[in-house]
């Protein structure tokens, strides 16, 4: 497994998630990068200082159109149209504090062979201290790994978490497969 490196930039590291920021790294240098709900686009704009083009797909785009470097998709993803981006494939997704499930192969179509995910959002348990209280909203205990069994887990974490608040947070790195090289010849 490739370690991850220092991140050097502290002010776009300081307002993304910790969990990002650890496995941005994996994410292969100069390789396009969705973030999913993006809402104030802190990890847009976080992945766009590291070198990566970003697409920053949201409803509401009125604070991501500040953004100089960043495509802003303005998209419902919960109204049951197209995806849209399309057969747009990325080296990386970001998803935080937010969950629709119908998304799931979607996002798993959308990775590049080698291409990283990084999710992380609120899980059962969660309702103790907070919103989304709702279970529609809240991930059931292993459901990240069952939804993207089809990747090579790098991290995976499920549990309370104190900081920035306290919640309960389900979290998951994982790698699509490389590309296969056929043998000479082969098809």
């Amino acid at each position: 497994m490739t370690q991850p490196t220092a991140i050097t930039d502290h002010a776009s590291a300081a307002t993304a998630s910790p969990w990002v920021v650890r496995f941005a790294p994996l994410i292969a240098p100069g390789g396009a990068v969705l973030d999913v709900a993006a809402g104030g686009g802190r990890h847009a704009d976080f992945m766009f200082r590291l070198g990566h083009p970003v697409a920053a797909v949201d409803r509401d785009t009125a604070a991501l159109a500040q953004m100089p470097g960043v495509t802003v998709v303005q998209a419902d993803l919960e109204d049951g149209g197209a995806w849209p981006l399309g057969a747009r494939k990325f080296a990386g997704i970001i998803v935080t504090n937010y969950l629709h499930r119908p998304l799931f192969p979607l996002l798993l179509g959308s990775l590049l062979p080698g291409g990283v995910l990084i999710y992380e959002t609120f899980a059962l348990g969660n309702e103790a201290f907070g919103r989304p209280r709702n279970p529609d909203f809240l991930l059931r205990p292993g459901e990240l790994l069952t939804a993207f069994a089809a990747l090579t887990v790098v991290a995976y974490e499920h549990g309370r978490v104190d900081t920035p608040r306290p919640a309960v947070m389900q979290r998951l790195c994982a790698r699509a497969a490389p590309a296969t090289r056929t043998a000479a010849g082969g098809v």
